[in-house]
């Protein structure tokens, strides 16, 4: 799965559509919380001979609530579920700005575009 595929994913869920973006979203632009921010964090890729086999790439999907959303939560881990994503969580409050950021962290393989794909 690639990055775009995640966020396919992640937009595709009916509470958050047009409500994920990758990192941040832009300053006074963000929506009404619940929403989600992804971001790629680290690379564990497989290497050899001096190139890079595989493309392992870490990633941290941040759900941000006012208050403790267990179903936000349920219908992100349902879509994750639903993809074949296995995912750890994290969770802190974040005083200054008054909301709950659950951290979902997940590996995904990266998979390159075949010559079909790319050629359409």
């Amino acid at each position: 799965m690639t990055l775009e595929g995640l966020y396919t994913v992640l937009n595709s869920i009916e509470a958050f559509s047009d409500k994920v973006t990758y990192r941040a979203f832009p300053v006074g632009d963000a929506p009404e919380l619940p929403f989600i921010c992804y971001l790629a964090t680290d690379t564990t890729n497989l290497a050899a001979d001096c190139k890079v086999y595989q493309v392992v790439q870490e990633v941290d999907i941040e759900l941000y609530t006012e208050t403790k959303d267990l179903t936000s939560e349920k219908a992100l881990e349902s879509a994750l579920n639903n993809a074949s994503i296995p995912w750890d969580k994290s969770e802190e409050y974040i005083e200054d700005q008054r909301c709950y950021m659950i951290t979902y962290s997940i590996t995904l393989i990266i998979e390159e575009e075949t010559e079909a794909e790319t050629n359409g």
